[in-house]
């Protein structure tokens, strides 16, 4: 049986960011190029067989936020945002392909679905501690993970309330949403599972200016981040590949 692969969807306007991206998600999963395409939902608007072509999404990160005024919303985020509307609607909705939004895709899947997202619910780049809520520990995607694990964050936004049937599988006291799912094939992380610590340093110096911390600090942010162990975050996509990928089905 031929299957679709999985697909990376790219909302990150800086092409070098956006690849680098990609590559962390790859090398996470442990799949290879050809089970993994990509598609710059920046330049170009989402197929429209998407859903038809691929078994699964994974969303990365961006600069943009989805409570921006929309008065200062590019064209391109405003597509962008409704294309990526459209994923999480049908993921949610079952019976279909699988998505997993990240950091800034958990805004415009929460939004998306019926939650609220605001900016009292940010988080300074760098090592953050997750906790795992009762409803992970079943979950066919979290439930292999330790109770409690460091991931890699930075954002100026958090979801405040979730969407209608969301279960939370992850939290914190400084944004208390940081995962969750809706039926069983949409995923949401507020923080980033994919980049290994060198990975995220590179990511920090394309954005050092972009106010996600002091850009004179780059390097003492870069340390605490090199000294980090996560570990954890980046099992959670092998088991969304595993579970959604080409391979599976």
């Amino acid at each position: 049986m031929t299957t679709a692969p999985l697909l990376y969807v790219c909302v990150r306007p800086q092409e070098g960011a956006a690849a680098a991206e990609y590559e962390s998600f790859r090398s996470a999963m442990r799949v290879p190029e050809h089970e993994f395409a990509r598609h710059d939902l920046v330049r170009e608007p989402l197929p429209a067989d998407a859903f038809e072509r691929y078994r699964g999404f994974l969303v990365g990160g961006s600069p943009f936020n989805v409570t921006d005024p929309e008065s200062t919303k590019t064209d391109a985020q405003r597509r962008l945002e409704a294309d990526l509307a459209l994923i999480a609607r049908a993921a949610a909705a079952g019976g279909g392909p699988a998505a997993l939004f990240t950091c800034y895709g958990i805004g415009v899947a929460t939004r998306a679905l019926g939650g609220t997202v605001s900016r009292a619910f940010p988080e300074d780049t760098g090592p953050v501690s997750i906790a795992l809520t009762p409803a992970a520990a079943a979950d066919p995607v979290f439930g292999g993970l330790a109770d409690r694990f460091t991931a890699l964050s930075a954002h100026k936004e958090g979801t405040e309330s979730l969407p209608p049937g969301a279960r939370l599988l992850a939290t914190n006291d400084a944004c208390p949403v940081q995962a969750y799912t809706v039926g069983d094939r949409l995923y949401a992380t507020q923080f980033h599972p994919e980049p290994t610590t060198k990975a995220f340093t590179e990511r920090m110096a394309v954005y050092r200016d972009d106010g996600y911390f002091e850009s004179h600090a780059y390097d003492e942010v870069a340390g605490r981040v090199l000294a980090a162990s996560v570990t954890e975050p980046s099992r959670l996509i092998r088991a969304f590949a595993d579970r959604f990928g080409a391979a599976a089905g």
